[in-house]
């Protein structure tokens, strides 16, 4: 079963790409309360927006999402070392208890050792070894081990070289697995040469190892030797999974921001990547209204100088995506001299600062595509819901002003109208107007809502003529700016009496009903009801203006219906305002205390003067009499 979450959340979710990425679920005030990862971020994050069952955990987590925010990334390696770091910088409250503190393993290759081994280690240290990763659990990193050593002989040994004499080779030598330093059968040089292709491979080179692998399985494939190749042949997917090129978390603690931009022809929007200590913290993405046609290394330096006119904020290095030509030497000079140190900028064009534009660049167009589909729903549902009901509805103009109405009482009691207005399909609420019922005794609607267009069309037809006569808009007075559409809450009858109100009156203005029952739409010339599909736009504009109206009536009433239930007889005294009333409160104590007083010991009371102690005593007096 569909629920409903909202316009914003709904929204988020249809527009969900098909990506790796991480998803940051945050509550009302803001507040990350939960960080993700997913291979697909369409199917994961939508999964916790569904009717079906969740664990207490997840289901408390879900009871308390407001928003959430999403980071694509290239690869699942690359979304899981996001994941790590965006844990670790804001503790998510639903994440401590699973998450905290989690070390995701590394490959450590120690190059000044005489003959390197490479091994697991589960911390990055600063001890001039070469780390590769990080990786998806230990068993990932034995399964590269394994296949880096079905290719590369590496010694597994802990021996420690130079050895004082050479030793008998161990079983590894014997079936191709070992050169064998330890009993001198290669050289250092020849090692060094193996180590090289190791090196390469676990730096991203891996067409070597993928060639011998696949050369093997055609191999075992020609001798009819399946099983031997269905082996090599999962080995090559281990590879081609395991290395995946990932750039979430760095070796070499740097401090950059990656900035790149996005444009449709009519708007552009600007995303900055934050990399700090060598780990992607987040992103913060910017709209740049009317950009979308300039050039786009324009857009980004009028952007930077900009964001960067705060100092602190730099950091050592910035990358971004294109700037115009001369400039990048100029801007680097500026951003140096505004954080007062070093900062280097570049716009790189291959490798793996390049990927990190592209990276931005993608969540700069996710973003871009959010916003313009944000913008496309809102001119749908209202200025689209307007222009659609006119045209529903007959009307010969666009319906820019639509006001509605509603009646509240409590059994014919404190009666009040409300008068609700949108403009091109949004609320304008500095237009709305409220009523009390005066000529109707008693609980009746329908006359209730005839005085209340009565006395609002009467106003603004009078006001409108006086501003049209001292050459002013009628646009801007309190009645005078007068509707194309009414919206009356009822079904036939009720819109025939609101209907002949305004004929009464002089005013002719274009008006329909909306019976709450089937939500059907009636017009003053038709009998039969009009009835709109109830997922489309312009009924629920109209729903929006019954409810608003309703919502406007029932809130007056309960302010009314409350200040009667806490009304003083003191505030039907002439001349007595607040601070008299405390006081004489204060000195008699009661109100028959004060019906009592004579005028000296009124006059006693501080604040009272003559005409007030003649006014009590007029309402004391009339007070007895209505007793009696």
């Amino acid at each position: 079963m569909a629920i409903d979450w909202g316009e914003n959340l709904n929204l988020k979710i249809s527009m969900l790409p098909d990506s790796p990425g991480c998803y940051l679920m945050k509550d009302a005030t803001g507040t990350i309360i939960y960080v993700g990862k997913a291979v697909n971020l369409k199917n994961r994050v939508r999964s916790y927006f569904r009717d079906t069952y969740h664990t207490p955990k997840v289901a408390a987590m879900i009871s308390h999402i407001a928003d959430f925010d999403i980071l694509l990334c290239e690869s699942n390696l690359e979304a899981l070392c996001l994941e790590c770091n965006l844990i670790k910088e804001h503790m998510p409250y639903y994440n401590i208890l699973l998450k905290d503190d989690k070390h995701y393993p590394y490959l450590r290759f120690d190059t000044n050792e005489m003959y390197p081994r490479l091994r697991l280690a589960r911390r990055m240290e600063k001890d001039g070894a070469k780390y590769f990763g990080p990786y998806i659990g230990a068993t990932a990193v034995k399964q590269v081990i394994d296949t880096v050593r079905d290719v590369f002989p590496l010694r597994t040994c802990s021996l420690s070289f130079p050895l004082k004499k050479p030793q008998r080779p161990c079983i590894n030598y014997d079936i191709g697995r070992c050169l064998a330093p330890c009993a001198d059968l290669c050289t250092q040089e020849e090692y060094g040469q193996m180590i090289d292709g190791v090196l390469s491979f676990l730096g991203g080179d891996y067409n070597l190892v993928l060639d011998k692998l696949k050369a093997s399985m055609q191999r075992y494939a020609q001798r009819m030797e399946y099983e031997k190749a269905a082996v090599v042949r999962d080995k090559i997917k281990d590879v081609q999974g395991l290395m995946e090129r990932q750039i979430a978390i760095r070796t070499d603690q740097s401090e950059q921001d990656i900035l790149a931009v996005a444009q449709d022809g009519l708007d552009a929007m600007i995303q900055i990547v934050y990399v700090r200590g060598g780990r992607m913290l987040g992103g913060d993405h910017f709209a740049l209204s009317r950009e979308g046609g300039e050039d786009p290394g324009d857009v980004l330096y009028g952007f930077a100088t900009q964001y960067y006119a705060q100092g602190p904020m730099i950091p050592r290095h910035v990358l971004m995506e294109t700037l115009p030509e001369g400039i990048q030497e100029s801007l680097e000079s500026w951003l140096r001299q505004q954080k007062g140190s070093a900062v280097t900028l570049t716009v790189p064009r291959r490798g793996e600062k390049h990927d990190l534009v592209l990276l931005a660049k993608k969540n700069a167009e996710d973003a871009l595509q959010k916003r313009n589909a944000r913008a496309t729903i809102r001119e749908e549902r209202t200025k689209g819901a307007a222009a659609a009901l006119g045209r529903i509805l007959g009307l010969p103009n666009y319906p820019r002003r639509i006001e509605g109405y509603d009646i509240s009482n409590t059994q014919g009691v404190l009666s009040v109208g409300s008068m609700v207005v949108f403009i091109d399909g949004v609320p304008a609420k500095k237009e709305y107007r409220k009523f009390r019922i005066k000529t109707v005794e008693g609980a009746n609607d329908f006359a209730s809502l005839n005085e209340v267009l009565g006395r609002r069309f009467s106003a603004g037809l009078k006001e409108k003529q006086e501003r049209e006569a001292q050459g002013l808009s009628p646009v801007g007075g309190k009645f005078s700016d007068l509707p194309d559409l009414v919206l009356i809450d009822g079904g036939p009858q009720q819109l025939r009496f609101a209907r002949q109100a305004l004929l009464d009156i002089g005013a002719d203005v274009a008006m329909f009903g909306l019976a709450k029952k089937q939500e059907e739409v009636f017009l003053p010339d038709r009998e039969e009801p009009v009835i709109l599909d109830h997922k489309t736009p312009e009924l629920q504009l109209i729903q929006r203006v019954r409810d608003e109206a309703h919502r406007s009536a029932i809130t007056h009433h309960r302010a009314l219906r409350g200040h009667a239930f806490t009304h003083s007889q003191l505030e039907d005294i002439p001349g007595i305002g607040p601070a008299r009333r405390k006081a004489l409160l204060r000195a008699f104590g009661s109100m028959k205390a004060i019906r009592a007083a004579s005028r000296e010991e009124l006059l006693a009371v501080k604040g009272i003067n003559q005409p007030a102690a003649d006014a009590i005593l007029a309402w004391a007096e009339q007070s007895a009499r209505e007793a009696t």
